[in-house]
Formats: C-alpha cells, structure tokens, sequence
C-alpha cells in the first residue's frame, strides 16, 4: 500500500512540476514583453514589476484616465474595463479589435508581439490625468 501512495504522488509530481515550471516561463516573458512595451510608450521599463502600478501605467498607455484603476475592483465590471483597456493598448500600438482578442486569452502570446515587435506607440495620454 505504501508503494502505491509514493508512486501517485511521484505521478503528481511529474505533471505539476512541469505545469509550474511553464507558468514560471509565461510569467518572465510578460513581464520583460511588457517591460519592452512600456518603454515603447516613453514609460519606465521597471513599473512592470511594480504590482497595481503596473496596471496604472497601462491604463495611462491604453489613454483611459487614473482612476479606472478603481473600476478593475469592481467584480464582474472589471471584465469589461479591463478589456476596454486591452483594446487601448492594442489601438495605440496600431493593431485592431482581433489583436484584443488575442491579449485578453493569450496574453503570453500577444503581449511580447507588442513589446518585441514593429509596432510604435501612437496614443495620447492626456486623459490619464483627467
């Protein structure tokens, strides 16, 4: 009986480490991509380390005012602010509504195509201090 305890959990082990050590490696590259992303938009590179600030600073990217921060509290409601948000940032770096699409369910993917490739920032940011 024994045996067979040790053998399932060494069977967990070999699929949880796995899943932890690819969750690790999505969670650096975001944070270098968006890194790359605000420095692209003329921001600090190191407010993507920063957790809550980082999300103002990306409000301030998408052109949204400060105080969205505020809606993304909000259960249910921050759903919709936090893809309103996407969608700014995807307009300002010149991509379109499919783009959003892609940040909002693989953001691992779309996020480092924004901050490692072409695109420029063309937003406006004078409605963040709105």
């Amino acid at each position: 009986m024994e045996h067979s305890i040790f053998a399932l959990a060494a069977l967990a082990m070999m699929i949880i480490i796995p899943i932890i050590i690819f969750a690790v490696a999505c969670l650096v590259l975001e944070i270098v991509a968006l890194w790359f992303l605000f420095e692209k938009a003329g921001e600090p590179g190191w407010a993507a380390i920063i957790p809550i600030y980082n999300y103002l600073i990306a409000i301030k990217i998408a052109g949204k005012p400060w105080w969205w921060i505020l809606l993304l509290l909000i259960p249910i409601a921050n759903l919709v602010f936090y893809i309103m948000i996407l969608n700014g940032l995807s307009k300002n770096f010149g991509k379109g509504s499919g783009f959003t699409v892609g940040l909002f369910f693989l953001r691992f993917i779309f996020l480092p195509i924004l901050g490692f490739g072409k695109s420029t920032y063309s937003g406006d940011k004078s409605n963040f201090n709105a």
